[in-house]
């Protein structure tokens, strides 16, 4: 995968995906990751994830929406948690090969862009 960094992932838009396309490796996901604050990999490499403390509970569900407005709009769905009423995870992978695509990436730095309130 081309070099890209977070700005140019913003712009871009997932493409549905239903197998058939390469995976992104582990040192493309970790050369990606330094252009997305916050997001980690897995350990098995087939996911990133992000965590967001949130000031409360309405906050958490506020930021999961604005996520899966986004997400609805892209066309390309995490895997969203929010857990002891105010630690919020997304997940994200992509399904349809079993690891990480572009997609996921795009979706990340997206994400990334949304506001939220977190604990102060």
């Amino acid at each position: 995968m081309a070099e890209i960094n977070a700005q140019e992932l913003k712009q871009k838009h997932c493409v549905p995906c239903e197998g058939g396309v390469p995976k992104v490796d582990r040192p493309a996901a970790e050369r990606l990751l330094k252009e997305l604050p916050g997001w980690e990999l897995a350990s098995d490499g087939n996911l990133i994830r992000r965590k967001w403390t949130v000031k409360n509970f309405v906050a958490g569900m506020n930021f999961l929406s604005k996520v899966a407005d986004v997400a609805e709009a892209e066309q390309h769905h995490p895997d969203i948690h929010l857990t002891g009423y105010r630690n919020v995870s997304v997940e994200l992978m992509t399904h349809a090969i079993g690891g990480l695509s572009e997609n996921d990436f795009i979706l990340a730095a997206k994400i990334n862009d949304l506001p939220v309130e977190t604990k102060k």
